[in-house]
């Protein structure tokens, strides 16, 4: 007698269980029930049917009742839904459209109902321009709405999965869209910073982001649908898409005798088996086991389902399969990035008081010289023992084989030690020697044998200013082009030189740009007695953390209609004509920054240069560059690949006539002899020089005697003296770190006070002062007469400084209006 199975549902978990049910009993009488007139589609392809990426409607059907009935010799029942189970008869109850009600019984049962999305009840939610997105109908109609009806504007509910791909695809079409969360973040499965990311992405997209806020009502008007939110805002569009979760479709088993989740889920053990004989469920109605910290969770994904559909078929068929759990692997596009995660995120492991560490990298996509490089954010999350809990990742190219890596390490429970170990395809165009899963492993490892002690972004909110120094090892440029705030600059570079600048008793956090010279910083530091901790993906990660995104104006609500084949901003730009072409890509911050400058310093007045960076850092760094270096930005564009274009226009200052220069001299220019070596003078100085050259004046500060002692270097310098040269060089002090105060210096303390002082009040350091000063064109100049009488040479002195005499300062003096002696 042949086994009678019954499957209620198709899609992924059904019709799964169907074709393995076929494989392994050629007898088998299998009937499949399905309420809808399709059994097998692509439901995760609705989104892009929707937005044009798929064209052809038949591409969804992944399979039809009479293919699979030809191909599987499955009795395929559509317009057929189950509305109750009877176990004690072993049968369940259906109301099909065209036989009406009847009885089918069973000898095996597997239950595939899947999950509805969630409907709120809320005043004027039953309007006819409110759609959902479940299944085939569901998306006709919302194709119908946005091509025959020619709606241009749109507002999706819910920042999930769901929610921001139809913003993404009715967005891609020409749609207005307006994305309403009523979390603070989108995507769930992404810890907040990672999510930040995207979001951003979103809104460089120009889709209207309302985060933490509610849905109150609906009311429709004349020809469209206005949505009344919590924070009083009231937008309107032509269509509304309801996207903020889905529930568990089993009302029709409530009085079945099974066992339900709290949340209405079907409790299975893990053979997949529910609590009554012969009756098994999968797909996205059942309570499945987190696969990494066993706790009973729900996870509705396409890729579980198919795989419990096959274990359900193995077991009604005695092999035993079973089902070790779900990790919630999950990737999705946004325009051009893709985010992926994996595992644990923060926030689970934070509300089941699993202890964990977490570091960050940033690497390429693969090898940096090879064309089409880009950056890949890999946040990794590890237990003491580094066992991998769980992984994100964001980038535009290659973070799909990356996750699914690190998703593999965490299925056979592997360490961070297995990341680092892995081998892994390469050559240039596809990775790079150390693949970006081998340094989130080399990253991790670092900290969990000590070589590296870590911080990150949130417990700068915490840090204690008394106890801790905040340093900044990157370069001068990326520091001026933004940095976190209180950091004293010291490059990673000239740190072994400037030790004395860190106090021994205090604890040092290091960060760079992305963690790597912060690592190499850390290390140095570590090594000569202190006590150190580096930002695990450097201000990158911190720029990350502080993301929020502006909210939309008036004039980019959902009311503003546009053309529903309207292009996308990136195409709309007008085009511009480059004389000048810079190809960036592939480097990290601040290497397109660095060539940006260069390169403009090249060009002639009123030329335009055209630079290309893979960096999405860079999208922000030029803009603020050209505002701090008086550039002109004609346009900076986001590619679908993520490179980022910009066109820069080259302003020359205009000089004056020469007439009008020197009236202006007379008037506005200022000059100083500093003769002090002191420090509180010195820094006086530079104080009053710094605030003149702001304020438009010529500065010439001309340093004599005692006062060359400011613009020494610390380093000491090989060169040759005359004995008395030697002796000077050996009694004063060497550059501005030395210096003392003229009253009150206590033996140097009076130095280290003011110093901590200023600090503490946000005043810059007499050398932070020094350097302002050269960036803004005052005019150093040193007496060569008091350099030979006190035996300093040129060597010596800082660089970008002038040598001159006597005359050279009465010159600068008589074109000035202000004229000191320090």
């Amino acid at each position: 007698m042949s086994n009678k199975v019954l499957i209620v549902g198709g899609v992924a978990g059904g019709a799964s269980a169907a074709a393995r049910l076929r494989r392994l009993d050629e007898d088998a009488h299998i009937v499949m029930f399905e309420r809808d007139p399709y059994i097998s589609f692509a439901n995760c392809g609705l989104p892009y049917y929707i937005g044009d990426a798929i064209k052809e409607r038949s591409k969804l059907l992944v399979q039809t009742p009479e293919a699979m009935h030809q191909r599987f010799n499955i009795d395929v029942r559509i317009n057929s839904e189950v509305i109750s189970i009877n176990p004690i008869n072993k049968s369940v109850r259906v109301q099909s459209k065209e036989h009406g009600f009847y009885e089918e019984s069973y000898d095996h049962l597997i239950l595939s109902p899947g999950a509805k999305p969630t409907q709120p009840n809320l005043p004027g939610i039953e309007s006819s321009r409110i759609y959902k997105v479940r299944n085939i109908p569901d998306t006709d109609r919302i194709k119908q709405k946005v091509t025959d009806a020619g709606a241009r504007s749109a507002i999706v509910i819910g920042g999930g999965f769901i929610g921001v791909e139809m913003a993404e695809n009715l967005k891609e079409i020409g749609l207005n869209v307006s994305l309403i969360e009523a979390g603070s973040h989108i995507l769930a499965p992404f810890d907040a910073e990672i999510s930040n990311i995207l979001m951003k992405e979103l809104e460089d997209q120009h889709v209207n982001l309302y985060l933490s806020n509610s849905v109150q009502s609906f009311h429709e008007t004349q020809d469209q649908i206005e949505v009344h939110l919590a924070s009083g805002d009231v937008l309107t569009s032509d269509m509304v898409i309801l996207a903020i979760g889905v529930t568990p479709d089993t009302n029709f088993l409530k009085d079945s005798g099974l066992a339900f989740g709290p949340r209405g889920h079907i409790i299975v053990n893990e053979k997949l088996e529910t609590n009554l004989e012969n009756v098994y469920a999968v797909g996205d109605a059942i309570e499945v086991v987190d696969y990494v910290n066993g706790s009973t969770t729900a996870i509705p994904l396409a890729g579980p389902a198919n795989k419990q559909g096959r274990i359900a078929a193995d077991n009604v068929c005695g092999l035993g399969t079973v089902y070790k759990g779900t990790q919630g692997t999950s990737i999705i596009k946004i325009f051009g990035l893709t985010g992926a995660s994996t595992g644990n995120n923060e926030k689970t492991l934070q509300r089941l008081k699993i202890p964990y560490q977490v570091i960050y990298v940033h690497p390429s996509s693969h090898a940096s010289y090879y064309p089409g490089a880009s950056p890949i954010t890999i946040k990794l999350l590890f237990n003491n023992e580094g066992t991998v809990l769980g992984a994100q990742a964001v980038g535009f190219d290659g973070v799909d084989k990356r996750i699914d890596d690190i998703a593999t390490v965490i299925h056979f429970h592997g360490t961070v030690t297995d990341l680092a170990e892995l081998e892994l395809a390469y050559a240039p165009p596809y990775s790079s020697a150390k693949d970006p899963v081998n340094m989130a492993g080399y990253a991790a490892e670092n900290l969990l044998t000590d070589r590296t002690s870590v911080f990150v972004p949130k417990d700068l909110e915490t840090r204690d200013m008394e106890k801790t120094i905040l340093v900044d090892v990157r370069s001068e440029i990326e520091h001026n082009n933004g940095h976190i705030p209180d950091s004293l600059l010291i490059p990673v570079d000239d740190l072994r030189n400037r030790l004395q600048e860190l106090d021994p008793n205090k604890e040092i956090w290091v960060y760079c740009q992305v963690g790597l010279r912060g690592y190499t910083a850390s290390r140095i530091l570590t090594q000569r007695g202190f006590k150190v901790r580096n930002l695990t993906g450097g201000y990158k990660t911190y720029q990350m953390s502080k993301y929020t995104p502006l909210t939309p104006k008036k004039t980019q609500l959902s009311s503003v209609h546009t053309d529903v084949h309207e292009k996308t901003s990136a195409s709309m730009e007008t085009s511009i004509h480059a004389d000048v072409e810079l190809d960036a890509c592939g480097l990290s911050c601040p290497g397109p920054l660095i060539q940006l400058k260069s390169k403009m310093d090249q060009l002639k007045d009123g030329e335009v240069l055209r630079v290309t960076a893979s960096d999405p850092g860079f999208y922000g760094d030029v803009q603020a560059w050209a505002q701090m270096s008086s550039q002109q930005v004609l346009q900076v564009n986001k590619t679908s690949t993520g490179m980022i274009e910009a066109y820069l226009r080259k302003q020359e200052i205009p000089l004056q006539p020469t007439s009008e220069r020197a009236v202006a001299a007379t008037s506005e220019g200022t000059s100083m002899i500093v003769f002090s070596g002191d420090l509180d003078k010195a820094i006086a100085s530079f104080i009053i020089a710094n605030g003149a050259a702001a304020s438009g004046k010529k500065v010439t500060m001309f340093f004599t005697f005692w006062g060359l002692n400011i613009v020494r270097k610390h380093n000491k310098i090989s060169v040759d003296k005359t004995l008395i040269g030697r002796m000077f060089g050996a009694m004063m002090p060497r550059g501005s770190r030395k210096l003392s105060m003229s009253k009150m210096n206590m033996m140097g303390m009076g130095s280290k006070m003011i110093r901590g002082i200023m600090k503490k009040n946000n005043v810059s350091s007499l050398e932070e002062l020094i350097e302002s000063a050269i960036e803004q064109g005052v005019e150093i100049v040193a007496c060569q007469m008091s350099m030979d009488i006190m035996g300093i040479t040129r060597e010596e002195l800082i660089d970008k400084i002038e040598i001159g005499g006597v005359g050279y300062y009465l010159g600068k003096a008589d074109q000035s209006g202000i004229n000191l002696f320090i």
